[in-house]
């Protein structure tokens, strides 16, 4: 399988200018698509969610910048800037963006033997 990359090799990036906020939305980028899993750059505005999901991969949310609270499994989350955020697999989660904020997910489609 061929995979398009999405950002350039082998160049320093600054992870939050690679995407921009919508007005009254939810602005995504995939940056990075393999077979194992993929990594999209997410951008909030203010007051923006997604609604409860599930997914039969574990998932890495890294905030970049501003405030997001998670609820994972029933579990309320606080995470800001720099911190990283485990979501378990088919674990039951959503997310609200009290104000304007960007997070990188990860999504790890490999299984561990």
């Amino acid at each position: 399988m061929t995979v398009k990359p999405n950002i350039p090799a082998a160049q320093a990036l600054e992870l939050t200018t690679l995407i921009s906020y919508a007005e009254k939305g939810i602005a995504s980028r995939v940056i990075a698509r393999t077979p194992g899993g993929n990594v999209t750059l997410f951008a909030f505005d203010a007051g923006e969610e997604l609604s409860e999901h599930a997914s039969p991969f574990d998932a890495l949310v890294v905030v970049l910048e501003g405030t997001l609270m998670l609820t994972i499994g029933g579990s309320r989350v606080r995470a800001t800037s720099g911190t990283i955020v485990r979501i378990p697999a088919t674990a039951p989660h959503a997310l609200e963006s009290p104000k304007r904020s960007k997070m990188m997910l990860v999504m790890l489609r490999g299984r561990e033997t």
